[in-house]
Order: C-alpha cells, then sequence, then structure tokens
C-alpha cells in the first residue's frame, strides 16, 4: 500500500538514493517466487531504514519478521563494526533465499537468523538492543513491543512497520478484523507510553519511529 500519487512515489524513489543491486535481484526474485510479495519492504522503505541505521549507529538489532532478508540487508548496511542483527522468523521455508542474499550482500557474518515464534524467543535473548524492526503478525504488536521495551538501550529506537494498514487504522474494524483492531490499539498503546516518544510516518503501509527515553 502507497499513500502517494504513482507519479510522486516514481518522483521520491528517483531523488533518493538507488535500490543497491543485490536488492535489486532480492526484490525480483521475491516477485517471482515467494508468496504475498507485497510484504517486500521495498526501495523506498528499505533507503529509509538505511538511513536510520546508519544514524543510530546500533550494536545490536532485533528484527521481528525476516521474510526473504530485505529489510535485514538494508539495516546491516548501517551496521558499525562488531554489530549484529537478530532476526527471528517461523518460516523456515524462506531460510535458503534468505540465506542467498545474506551471502551475497556480504553481510552474512552479521545477521543471526533464529526460526521461531518470536514470543518464545524474544524473552531468551540476553541483549540490549539500540534498534527494533517490528514486521510480523500485526495481531501480536503489542505483545512484541511489551517483550523488547525492558530489553531497549537509553536512546533506542523500535521501528513498527505497516501501522496504517492500507488506512483501515482511521475507519471502524469488522467485527472478525483482528489485524487491523489490534493495530489501533497498538498505535495508541505506544503514543501513550510516557517512556517513549512517537512519531508515525506515512511511508508506505505506514512507519512508527518509537524513541526508548
Amino acid at each position: 500500500m502507497d499513500f502517494l500519487p504513482e507519479e510522486i512515489s516514481q518522483y521520491v524513489e528517483e531523488h533518493s538514493q538507488a535500490e543497491p543491486k543485490v536488492l535489486k535481484e532480492l526484490n525480483r526474485e521475491t516477485w517471482q517466487k515467494v508468496l504475498q510479495p507485497r510484504m517486500l519492504s521495498g526501495h523506498l522503505q528499505g533507503r529509509v531504514l538505511s538511513m536510520l541505521t546508519k544514524l543510530i549507529s546500533p550494536k545490536v538489532i532485533l528484527e521481528i519478521g525476516t521474510y526473504t532478508g530485505y529489510s535485514a540487508i538494508c539495516m546491516a548496511e548501517g551496521l558499525p563494526e562488531g554489530g549484529k542483527i537478530i532476526s527471528i522468523d517461523r518460516n523456515e521455508e524462506l531460510e535458503e533465499i534468505q540465506q542467498k542474499y545474506f551471502s551475497k550482500s556480504g553481510y552474512a557474518d552479521k545477521i543471526q537468523q533464529i526460526y521461531g515464534n518470536a514470543l518464545d524467543e524474544i524473552p531468551k535473548l540476553n541483549e540490549k538492543f539500540d534498534l527494533v524492526f517490528v514486521d510480523a503478525d500485526k495481531s501480536n504488536y503489542a505483545n512484541y513491543y511489551d517483550l523488547v521495551i525492558e530489553k531497549m538501550n537509553p536512546g533506542g529506537v523500535i521501528l513498527s512497520d505497516n501501522v496504517l494498514w492500507s488506512g483501515k487504522v482511521t475507519e471502524t474494524p469488522k467485527e472478525k478484523d483482528i489485524d487491523t483492531t489490534a493495530l489501533i490499539q497498538y498505535n495508541k498503546k505506544i503514543n501513550e507510553d510516557k517512556r517513549v516518544e512517537t512519531v508515525l510516518l506515512p511511508i508506505r503501509d505506514g512507519l512508527t519511529i518509537t524513541r526508548v527515553k
């Protein structure tokens, strides 16, 4: 979902950093071979993730939802020497394409892949995070937030993807629309949490930047 007119979106991409070759290849292969390719971060959001990571210079990143690895590679671009990404996903079927492009990108040694339920795996991690990217099942966003907030370093940043949910968050959700209801509650929760400061950006399907005080 993109809320900007097509010609504006095209202009924005043309006047932002070009998509790296390896990510173009991953983008193409994802659309050719993987179900729900719209889940891919894509050119503009990928460059935003890369830029934010370079500005934050995080030593440890937690990614909740790897998909085909596009966003992990983008964030790896901004890792300082010795930095790492821990990326959790329950879908082991995508391991081959993930590892293929982690290797091609040159960042494979900086990305630690964990397969499993993030709700189970996060409590096992003995790490403090400087950056967290949440891009998994929407119904559990609040649960992921509760698990990571106490593991954040002061000044750490939590990025939450798809928080506009094709604009559905501005409407009264249908009774069985669990995801929309969960996102409405999540957006309210993090905006009212006094431990953090939050800004919601209308990038693609909505990206929230939440900074821990």
